[in-house]
């Protein structure tokens, strides 16, 4: 019997994995797919974006520059210069709606204080890419990946989950759905799956066209609905607002693509092939909960939407992040009480507001007589200075906050990379997965206090190149502020915090 039955090996299944592995569990990954590698996955159709908070959680594990690598990107293009003292200015941004936010109109000095890292910027990423990354770190691991093996039926009890896929059985402690938007683990479950219909339906394309000049890069909103071109030779993106009524169990022909196409560019620019297509809608539906006794959901399991604004992987990848530290602690028996309900009450929150954010783009492109005034003043918002923050702030990934029960700057935020005097980072310090304190005091006030759960905390203590004021800070391993003290530490603050997140001490 594994710890952890995973279905799924998309990315978010194999962090997830990797994740799990890396804390010690045995992991089994069941994948509906034969194959690692598809056509769909690989450019132009497999294209996806990753905000600076994805790369951030990589570089924690040491996986930012193979992933930069796979995707075509120089590492050190989205980092910092590595002698600042202070974080640059946002440079790579998103969209709303297909309206560009503009770097310059961010008013920095109204975000949470970042500091320098090897991860400040978000890139563009391929499927093919960042699963060969991630497969191999959970093959190295020691994680089993069985292919053409698709889930079909679910069967828990107290103990454990049994689980049927491809005709054979496996057993495990826990299992836990990463199967994508129509999860099998999802229905077979039980989870209560509830929120919006789609307005449209949307066609990611890679075709030859006779005649290209017709048709312009990037957004285009026009009377019928919204069209794509992006610098790939022949990737088409549309969003045709019928209610979501194309039967998405048809194959998608040719001659439908060129209809859709005619009608809401408005041209007769002609497809003379069809290479690869796919067809998506804007059905925003999220499931009640994340966990059904020994069943959990992670990724496009739990919560479907449109993909506009490039936020569906990297709101995967950070459930997998949260929950494989505690999963593992659970697993391994040292979890506090509660530690993975924490799960839902942390990760449900943002999923919702991924959801309603998605929701709010589909408002402002839906065709009809009041959408140019709309977009208009959506564009004119995002052109002042609180409504470009506002808007990167939602988007980048790094303002996320949990809500521990306090309201003291940082605590449940993503931990600045702080670095000592001797290099040594923070994120070089999360590699292994465990929870992390720094003392950046002068006597090295927690080194006793620590003790007792070397296993789960690793201890560091110098002085930082910028501590921001702090004397001690403990970091969750998914990179989360659990606890500060400034500016000397208190060991008993220290002690209990350490006991909320990481259980009883040692022997």
């Amino acid at each position: 019997m594994h710890d952890v039955v995973i279905a799924g090996s998309g990315p978010v299944g194999l962090f997830l994995a990797g994740e799990l592995a890396l804390s010690g569990c045995s992991v089994l990954v069941l994948e509906r797919d034969p194959e690692l590698t598809s056509p769909m996955k690989a450019l132009p159709l497999g294209m996806r974006g990753l905000n600076a908070g994805s790369a951030e959680t990589f570089y924690r594990r040491g996986l930012l520059e193979a992933i930069a690598q796979a995707s075509g990107v120089n590492p050190q293009a989205v980092g910092a210069d590595p002698e600042a003292v202070m974080a640059p200015d946002p440079r790579g941004l998103s969209h709303f709606a297909g309206m560009m936010l503009a770097a310059a109109g961010i008013d920095t000095t109204a975000l949470p204080p970042r500091l320098p890292s090897p991860a400040m910027e978000g890139f563009m990423t391929n499927l093919e890419g960042a699963e060969s990354v991630l497969c191999e770190r959970a093959t190295a691991l020691g994680v089993e990946i069985i292919r053409d093996a698709l889930v079909t039926a679910v069967a828990q009890d107290t103990e454990s989950v049994l689980v049927t896929a491809g005709g054979q059985e496996y057993q495990g402690r826990w299992l836990v759905g990463c199967d994508g938007g129509r999860s099998a683990v999802r229905q077979l479950a039980g989870f209560a799956f509830v929120g919006t219909e789609p307005l449209f339906t949307g066609y990611l394309a890679k075709v030859t066209f006779a005649d290209p000049e017709q048709l312009a890069l990037g957004f285009h909103q026009t009377p019928n609905g919204m069209y794509l071109r992006t610098p790939f030779e022949g990737h088409l993106g549309m969003m045709d607002f019928d209610g979501g009524t194309f039967d998405r169990s048809q194959p998608l022909t040719p001659e439908h693509l060129q209809t859709v196409l005619r009608r809401i560019t408005g041209t007769d620019v002609t497809l003379s092939e069809v290479h690869l297509a796919s067809s998506f809608t804007d059905r925003a539906m999220q499931t009640t909960r994340y966990r059904e006794g020994r069943v959990l959901l992670a990724g496009d399991a739990a919560h479907i939407h449109s993909p506009l604004g490039g936020q569906g992987l990297n709101l995967g990848i950070g459930d997998a992040v949260n929950l494989g530290w505690k999963l593992a602690a659970t697993v391994r028996g040292w979890a506090p009480e509660g530690l993975l309900d924490t799960y839902t009450t942390e990760r449900h929150p943002v999923g919702a507001a991924v959801l309603d954010w998605s929701r709010a783009q589909v408002a402002t492109m839906e065709p009809g007589p009041n959408t140019p005034a709309l977009r208009q003043l959506v564009h004119d918002l995002m052109r002042t200075a609180d409504g470009s923050t506002h808007v990167y702030q939602k988007t980048s990934g790094l303002f996320n906050r949990y809500d521990l029960g306090s309201e003291k700057p940082f605590i449940g935020c993503s931990a600045p990379d702080f670095r000592f005097e001797d290099g040594t980072r923070l994120g070089e310090l999360l590699r292994h997965g465990l929870g992390v304190v720094l003392d950046f005091s002068t006597d090295r006030a927690l080194q006793v206090a620590a003790k007792g759960w070397e296993s789960r905390i690793h201890y560091a203590a110098g002085p930082a190149r910028n501590d921001l004021g702090l004397g001690a800070v403990l970091i969750r391993p998914d990179g989360v502020v659990a606890w500060t003290s400034e500016p000397a530490p208190d060991r008993d603050a220290f002690e209990q915090a350490a006991a909320q997140w990481f259980g009883a001490q040692q022997n």
